[in-house]
């Protein structure tokens, strides 16, 4: 797959706001497996930077293990998709609950276990694509909160358990970025969308690669990104 011995990253959620951004930023250094819902967008990002597509269905985690089997290495593992519903406890019945745990949670713990072992060949590196949600869990974020906090314990867990492989397990907590899940977000909220007041896309795709790129000695555990002063 990389014959030219260059790191060889997927991502998910890739034709995304932050997937496509960083997509971009590593294509010219890395092997790119770009991974998604198998759509237009997926296939035209792939077709624009020479990536392999890997269509998967977050909500099937079952098929993972056939889905990846023709792939050789793979040194990276960015978990970037997921989904969102707000609503209070109180109105969200148990199938927003199932499955928004099962994309954002349950899929990236299943998709790493079947990627470890070529990870583990690599001594790669796992991040995970987290939210400032999954620090502080306000009204209205219940089942969404509930899902990055249990995505914050798979890479707590992992990262401990993946020491003595040489895997680097990272975390990164987005606030709020100019993504199409944030215009979801605002519209589900009843607020206007305006991109010019939070993080652009691409400063966490900076942020991603630069714990890729740390030096072997050093673990980016946990890194939080907030919107600053636009120049």
């Amino acid at each position: 797959m990389s014959p030219s011995g260059r790191p060889v990253t997927l991502i998910t959620g890739a034709a995304g706001g932050i997937g496509s951004a960083l997509a971009r930023v590593l294509a010219p250094i890395h092997d790119l497996i770009l991974s998604g819902r198998g759509d237009a967008r997926l296939a035209a990002l792939c077709s624009e930077l020479g990536a392999t597509g890997l269509p998967l269905d977050l909500t099937r985690p079952q098929t993972f293990a056939e889905a990846v089997a023709g792939l050789k290495r793979v040194t990276n593992v960015i978990h970037n998709a997921g989904v969102v519903e707000l609503g209070a406890v109180a109105d969200q019945a148990h199938a927003v609950w199932t499955h928004t745990l099962a994309v954002n949670t349950v899929a990236p713990a299943e998709l790493t276990r079947v990627l470890l072992p070529r990870v583990r060949e690599e001594r790669g590196t796992f991040v995970f694509v987290n939210s400032g949600a999954g620090l502080r869990a306000n009204a209205g974020w219940a089942s969404y909160a509930a899902s990055k906090f249990a995505l914050r314990a798979v890479a707590d867990a992992l990262r401990e358990e993946e020491a003595l492989h040489g895997v680097r397990v990272g975390t990164v907590y987005p606030s709020r970025t100019a993504t199409p899940m944030q215009q979801l977000v605002r519209s589900q909220e009843g607020g206007a969308y305006d991109p010019d007041t939070y993080i652009e896309p691409q400063s966490v795709a900076a942020t991603i690669a630069f714990m890729l790129d740390a030096p072997r000695d050093a673990v980016l555990t946990d890194v939080t990104v907030r919107a600053g002063v636009r120049t």
